[in-house]
């Protein structure tokens, strides 16, 4: 595996560099929970981070979505507030995308250039996915 870790579908604890806030976060890292994403759901409590992914859409959603493209060492490359029913164009240099209800990732204090880290349990560590 060279070094990169492996994601499994799961939860986790979100926090970002120089930031006290730690939120939930809901791994899908295999096709069925990233296809599904927040579909049917009237809202989230914390965040989702669908892995690996560059692009996401917003048809069928029933609420409007903060959108985070991250990038290999969960830097925020960019982010996005999306209604329902749009489509978003994929980032090329994105790994991983974060999403949340809209303003929350402001209340975060979530900003580009950001580094980002995801604790999971059992894991041997807290850090960016894929060194």
């Amino acid at each position: 595996m060279s070094g990169r870790r492996r994601w499994r579908d799961g939860t986790g604890v979100l926090r970002a560099a120089g930031r006290d806030a730690a939120v939930p976060v809901e791994i899908a890292a295999t096709y069925g929970p990233r296809r599904r994403g927040l579909l049917g759901r009237d809202g989230i409590d914390g965040a989702m981070l669908l892995t690996p992914c560059n692009s996401v859409h917003t048809f069928r959603m029933r609420f409007s979505i903060d959108v985070a493209y991250l990038d290999r060492e969960l830097r925020v490359i960019e982010i996005r507030t999306m209604g329902p029913g749009r489509l978003g164009r994929p980032r090329l240099r994105a790994r991983h995308v974060l999403e949340a209800e809209a303003g929350a990732m402001a209340g975060w204090g979530l900003v580009t250039g950001a580094r980002l880290t995801i604790e999971t349990p059992g894991a041997a560590g807290p850090g960016p996915a894929d060194r």
